[in-house]
């Protein structure tokens, strides 16, 4: 089940997941970025059983959240079980994306982007993620552009959003 929501993220509904991509209906998510000391973003490749975009390559983790779950305690719960550990999570960024998929699935989401540190190897759940690894943000915003058809498509939306707001951050410093 997932979450059902307005544009001000309050819920109006529950509804099977896959029902809800079918009709693309708005839906509350999680798109958790880990990045190591060295500012380098775990990245997972998505298994090759996935429902869609498998094979590609997309942030640390995402999902959705069960009914009545926080977010941060979604975002965990996520993260351990497929790339095999916790870390402390913050929100960062939330905002709304649309997109249909070549299998007939749409994607519409509210998507709460939550950030964390990490420094060591996760341990990936294979029935969830067929690869990983660290990328520094300047290499991987380049790949993005060459290499786009590698990489989710609310990957490369978010990343766009949260690169921008890294060097944001940093001019402020």
């Amino acid at each position: 089940m997932v979450v059902l929501v307005n544009e001000q993220d309050q819920q109006i509904g529950l509804m099977e997941k896959i029902e809800a991509h079918e009709k693309g209906l708005l839906h509350r998510a999680f798109s958790v970025f880990i990045l190591n000391d060295a500012n380098e973003l775990l990245l997972q490749k998505r298994a090759l059983s996935k429902y869609h975009s498998p094979g590609l390559w997309t942030n640390t983790c995402c999902s959705h959240p069960k009914d009545n779950e926080n977010i941060i305690n979604a975002g965990n719960r996520r993260l351990k079980e497929e790339m095999g550990f916790q870390t402390e999570l913050k929100p960062f960024l939330s905002f709304v994306y649309k997109a249909k998929f070549e299998n007939g699935l749409t994607e519409h989401e509210f998507d709460h982007v939550l950030i964390g540190k990490y420094n060591d190897e996760p341990l990936i759940n294979f029935a969830e993620v067929c690869d990983w690894k660290w990328v520094d943000l300047e290499s991987l915003s380049l790949d993005i552009i060459n290499n786009s058809e590698n990489y989710t498509v609310w990957f490369k939306i978010i990343f766009k959003k949260y690169h921008n707001k890294i060097k944001l951050n940093e001019s402020n410093s």
